[in-house]
């Protein structure tokens, strides 16, 4: 239900304006003073302020910029007995939608109220847009190695240098390439990607550099390839390091004189292409097997900057994981979840494999399976289930039990013979640690997972649980 906050210090105009706004069912909170009104901003999502200006303590000019520091995007309505253009535009230029003089006409006021809803709303769906359309996010932490990774993007975007990125899968490395082409002169050209590893060896040759029509026997038009669709601007190379040999020759050829030729075709088209590439595997390895060019991978290794695994920045989990919290909530349009410093800890214990991808991940099912707040159980519970087993420990201490132990090194998967079967030792799994956190307390278990007593019986009488002396 919507909700909209009313600052005001007249019982007489709060009374009114909540009995005309609760009619139209809205949920309405009123406060007398502005302190408290940014109290409630705090605290509660609240999608509508309508605020008096003339008040004690804290006048409703003031309440205005503190909670454009609060909530920028918050719609604020201004009502005043003592309304003066002055005002309204004094009003408007600290960001208020619209000024209303008391007393407030019904009708205006209720389609002032419409409107600014409206308005809210497509505000932050198009943020939401925004963000999914465009893959450029902040790099987020302030480790050591982050920040090294910072300055060098400060120091190599503005130039012509290819960059080589390394690191393990989902640590970030298309950000990186992503921030080089955003703060480089070409940023008001494109940035095409190529994923080399999704693209079959036989075909890479025409992703790249395009070909004739009739050159091959699917060939029925002409392309065009990515190094010319990145003319003036920049081409991720990612994965590189699984290019055939005879791409990478012909990549060679491309960097060192700035031409191509389409496959089927013999006219040289020149190009002017900034070239960053990424890898997750050694190239060092890769050439000593034979696997990749040596006079290649001197032409890509201008500058080299490595992006370390998430298990070797751990200090960063929780400024990563409050900002995805932050923007899944948004996404999904609930009030943002609160990550306990429990969780926070949790966080940081497990091994994450799949690096700031798999965190993701992780932040989005505990927002979607927690409740209010995200605790150290919910994280143990909720563990990724594709990684190493987490499972929690039978000993109670004063009706509590330990935190969950990791069982590394074996994919639980290979035990299960269906779906069913694995969803029947999760869902056991996760009743017995509920019942044993709660000292096998069923009513109180029942009311912590959302289901009835009766059904929760039934569950427990189904997988055979007893309690343990």
């Amino acid at each position: 239900m919507t909700k909209i906050l009313i600052i005001d210090d007249e019982r007489a105009i709060r009374s009114t304006l909540r009995e005309i706004l609760e009619y139209e069912d809205y949920h309405v909170v009123d406060v007398d003073n502005g302190i408290d009104g940014l109290e409630v901003l705090k605290k509660d999502n609240v999608d509508l302020v309508l605020c008096d200006i003339k008040m004690g303590r804290m006048d409703g000019m003031e309440v205005l910029s503190e909670a454009q520091l609060i909530k920028p995007d918050l719609p604020f309505i201004m009502i005043s007995g003592h309304g003066t253009v002055e005002t309204a535009v004094e009003a408007s230029k600290k960001g208020a939608y619209d000024f209303i003089s008391k007393p407030p006409d019904l009708n205006r006021l209720l389609i002032t109220v419409r409107n600014a809803l409206e308005r809210g709303n497509l505000v932050t769906e198009t943020k939401v847009l925004k963000r999914r359309v465009s893959k450029t996010r902040e790099i987020l932490g302030e480790s050591e190695a982050i920040s090294k990774i910072k300055e060098t993007i400060e120091r190599v975007a503005p130039t012509e240098a290819r960059v080589l990125i390394t690191g393990a899968n989902g640590s970030g490395k298309e950000l990186v390439a992503r921030w080089l082409h955003e703060k480089s002169n070409r940023a008001n050209s494109p940035l095409i990607e190529v994923n080399c590893a999704a693209i079959p060896s036989e075909l890479i040759e025409s992703e790249l550099f395009g070909h004739e029509k009739g050159s091959f026997t699917s060939a029925v038009k002409q392309r065009i390839g990515k190094f010319e669709q990145a003319d003036k601007g920049t081409l991720f190379l990612d994965e590189i390091g699984d290019m055939s040999l005879s791409a990478q020759a012909k990549v060679l050829r491309a960097l060192q004189e700035n031409k191509i030729t389409r496959v089927g075709g013999d006219k040289e088209i020149e190009v002017n292409v900034r070239v960053i590439a990424a890898t997750n595997k050694d190239l060092s390895k890769e050439i000593e097997a034979g696997n990749f060019r040596m006079d290649l991978y001197h032409r890509l290794s201008v500058i080299l900057i490595h992006v370390p695994p998430l298990s070797e920045r751990r200090s960063d989990i929780p400024t990563i994981a409050e900002q995805f919290c932050e923007e899944i909530c948004s996404d999904y349009g609930m009030p943002i979840k609160k990550i306990s410093n429990g969780a926070i800890d949790a966080l940081k214990s497990l091994p994450w494999t799949g690096n700031i991808r798999e965190l993701r991940n992780m932040v989005e099912r505990l927002i979607i399976l927690s409740d209010k707040s995200i605790t150290d159980k919910d994280v143990y519970a909720y563990a990724n289930p594709g990684g190493p087993i987490i499972e929690p420990s039978t000993t109670e201490t004063g009706g509590k039990v330990d935190p969950p132990t990791v069982i590394a090194g074996f994919n639980h998967f290979d035990q299960f013979s269906s779906f069913q079967e694995y969803k029947d030792y999760a869902e056991r799994e996760y009743i017995k640690y509920k019942l044993e956190n709660n000292a096998w307390n069923v009513s109180k278990t029942a009311d912590d997972i959302e289901i009835q007593r009766s059904h929760l019986y039934s569950k427990i009488e189904k997988y055979g649980l007893k309690r343990e002396n």
